[in-house]
């Protein structure tokens, strides 16, 4: 279904791709503009990984950071739970507590996706301002409802343990619908404990942690902006605006493979198609896989350089656990 959108979405809109055009475009890139690409990306990530630091105590930001790009290199190259795995040997390492460093990452992974499937609200009030009609965007407002869902079912849990137990329970019977092994009394007691790990830090740290999480998406459309500046997309074309509402209405489809690889930039390129016009689709295309480029790679090559500074550590962490059974 997604592919078949994606794929008309291309053929009608974005139509038949000069990819000579598309190299000239890059060709504007000077050798200064990478540098300036990947001090964004440092900020990108950085926000992206401070909920860590605000949700589990004795975890700086720095070490935040660290853990972040080390949990999304393993995530773009071996299977779940590969992430979890090696963010818990490293929090061990650390010596925090494995239930509240777990308790943490949860909570972070939850502030991200109702930030995520929430980002269609900038948009639509993007639109506003601009007094742009929305057309088939209403379409997310699934994606913002979403949102809403699992910030309400996450303030559910947090504020009593029945209720966290009802949640448990409640999600485990309908699952088990699909999968019938799921233990709807098991699904209970974790979010019973969940609670009892997550609850100290939440009033806190989830405030901020949505504001550093926003914060993320503003640097991320920043490196963007840029991308699509560097390879010669000027304001007289394609405006900050326009940028902006077509990044914040694709980025929910992140949660696809590879971050939406394919779908968000298509659906991106044909935004900035319709509004600006064929002639910008070459650099609108080139500015995309630049981005792509810091996007994706960007956190793999800093999860591999935070491996080869701690990978004497992690090997130690596992070491003991093996040792100790």
């Amino acid at each position: 279904m997604v592919a078949a959108i994606v794929a008309t979405v291309i053929i009608r809109v974005v139509g038949v791709i000069d990819w000579a055009s598309v190299g000239a475009a890059l060709g504007h890139l000077a050798w200064w503009q990478p540098l300036v690409l990947v001090a964004v990306l440092l900020v990108r990530q950085f926000l992206n990984a401070l909920p860590l630091a605000l949700y589990i105590p004795g975890v700086g930001p720095f070490r935040a950071t660290v853990n972040d790009q080390l949990g999304i290199m393993m995530a773009s190259v071996a299977p779940p739970p590969g992430d979890m795995a090696i963010r818990v040997a490293l929090f061990r390492a650390w010596g925090v507590p494995v239930p509240q460093a777990l308790a943490g990452t949860t909570l972070n992974m939850l502030t991200f996706y109702i930030v995520r499937f929430g980002a269609p609200v900038i948009g639509f009030a993007l639109l506003l301002v601009t007094g742009q009609e929305p057309g088939l965007r209403w379409l997310d407002l699934l994606s913002v409802a979403i949102a809403v869902g699992i910030l309400a079912a996450l303030l559910m849990v947090i504020s009593a343990d029945r209720t966290a137990r009802a949640v448990g329970d409640r999600s485990g019977r309908i699952v088990r619908r699909f999968r019938h092994s799921v233990d709807p009394a098991a699904w209970a007691e974790a979010c019973a404990t969940f609670r009892h790990d997550a609850s100290a830090r939440f009033r806190w740290g989830f405030p901020r942690s949505l504001v550093a999480t926003v914060g993320m998406l503003i640097a991320d459309l920043t490196l963007l902006l840029l991308c699509l500046r560097f390879v010669g997309l000027d304001t007289t074309e394609i405006s900050v605006t326009e940028v902006a509402i077509a990044y914040f209405f694709a980025y929910p489809f992140t949660v696809f493979f590879f971050s939406g690889l394919g779908i968000v930039d298509a659906l991106i390129i044909a935004a900035l198609v319709e509004q600006g016009g064929p002639a910008v689709e070459s650099a609108a295309v080139a500015g995309l896989i630049v981005w792509r480029v810091f996007f994706i790679g960007g956190p793999i090559v800093l999860g591999l350089i935070s491996l080869a500074f701690l990978r004497t550590t992690i090997r130690g962490v596992r070491v003991e656990a093996e040792r100790t059974g």
